[in-house]
């Protein structure tokens, strides 16, 4: 498995209480999964809402069981942002 860092941004990094964390995850639903399992409660209310950068491009509309995840790599949690 990829070491990868999952990084929240404003609400999801309330909702964690860390900016960021190690996981390891070949996919990025394997991170998610991950990720909720070890914040139960508002962080997985949260990711229900949210965009995903892997390595700085945009997850979009792919299933998140395709997305592969590489050694080092960086997850963005990216929940929706106010304003224009």
């Amino acid at each position: 498995m990829a070491q990868v860092t999952v990084r929240y941004w404003a609400a999801a990094k309330a909702a964690a209480g860390v900016a960021e964390e190690p996981y390891e995850a070949d996919t990025l639903a394997q991170a998610l999964d991950a990720v909720r399992a070890e914040h139960p409660g508002d962080l997985a209310r949260v990711l229900l809402r949210c965009s995903f950068l892997i390595d700085g491009d945009p997850v979009g509309t792919r299933g998140h069981d395709t997305v592969r995840l590489t050694e080092g790599g960086t997850v963005e949690v990216l929940p929706p942002f106010a304003g224009g």
